[in-house]
């Protein structure tokens, strides 16, 4: 499965909105094939790895890190390519909850006579799967909230500079994250204030680039343009970006924008950069601006799912 999971990773920036599957096929204890979803109208990786093997397949045992679909959509149902192939055994990494395959995948393999091993490695693959699982289970994008700001939580001084509290290191990174979202969201205020293009620049970089949509109106000249203007409610937003295929949604706007996500409820992942730095008082940009808790009994609590070291910087991801 961390065969299967490593090719997949690949594919994080051109699958979507197609899950980012990663297969392998073996046979007599080697690994015969390997396969990645293409991008979207191409193969999934079950039939880009039983492609490969060919007449190999007979009798093999294929790892997929998601559950197989049996409909049909832009391609044929890979439980029939599986079946035709004579694969005699499928370990999957994690159900698909998408409403057309849902088990129904494994169900047809069983039935086929073919054995089937579930839940394979399902923590990481659910992890490496996070934005799909969550948009195919609640029809919207995962919102993911990255944040910037020094150990007591300045994300701008008192005069409003902040280029840069963190790393070249802990900046490549949030390029390589704008290229795994579909769309980024932003402020009018940080636009006025930063005049963001809001695009991944990194070296080689040849993946699409992310829809940009800013809360307000901004000026014609902002380098932000072509965006997306949005007016009202936040959750409308993303009922309609989901309903669009976009899969992660990643917010970079500022302590205002930030707030009222969190305020909502609206947030699933917490990206915060923090630089071994200090304000050293008040005056700043806080991390959220708006009423804190007045109590304990009142403090919002995550859990951590990774804390990395980035050059001198430390990246911590919060799971709502």
């Amino acid at each position: 499965m961390a065969l299967a999971m490593g090719i997949a990773a690949r594919v994080r920036t051109t699958a979507s909105p197609n899950p980012w599957v990663g297969a392998a096929l073996i046979a007599d204890g080697a690994v015969i094939a390997l396969g990645a979803t293409e991008a979207p109208g191409g193969r999934h990786a079950e039939i880009v790895a039983l492609d490969s093997a060919g007449s190999r397949a007979q009798d093999s045992t294929l790892v997929v890190t998601l559950e197989p679909c049996a409909h049909q959509g832009r391609t044929g149902p890979c439980v029939e390519a599986i079946k035709a192939a004579g694969v005699a055994r499928v370990v999957v990494g994690t159900l698909d909850p998408d409403p057309r395959v849902s088990g129904r995948g494994i169900a047809a393999l069983r039935e086929a006579g073919i054995e089937v091993e579930e839940a394979c490695a399902e923590d990481e693959v659910k992890e490496q799967l996070a934005a799909y699982l969550h948009h195919r289970s609640t029809g919207r994008p995962l919102v993911v909230l990255k944040l910037a700001a020094t150990l007591d939580g300045q994300t701008a001084m008192a005069d409003g500079s902040s280029r840069w509290i963190t790393s070249p290191e802990a900046r490549e990174d949030v390029h390589q994250r704008r290229a795994r979202a579909e769309a980024i969201l932003v402020g009018a205020g940080t636009v006025r204030a930063d005049d963001p293009e809001l695009t991944v620049r990194l070296e080689g970089f040849e993946g699409r680039q992310p829809r940009r949509i800013v809360l307000g109106d901004i000026a014609e000249s902002a380098k932000v343009h072509p965006c997306e203007v949005h007016h009202g409610d936040i959750g409308v937003l993303l009922d309609r970006l989901g309903s669009e295929g976009v899969l992660e949604l990643l917010v970079e706007g500022g302590a205002r924008v930030a707030y009222a996500l969190h305020r909502d409820h609206l947030v699933n992942r917490y990206l915060l950069y923090l630089a071994p730095a200090f304000a050293g008082g008040v005056g700043g940009a806080p991390l959220f601006d708006g009423p804190g808790a007045i109590s304990m009994s009142e403090l919002w609590r995550g859990s951590f799912a990774s804390v990395v070291l980035l050059g001198g910087d430390l990246c911590v991801e919060v799971v709502a």
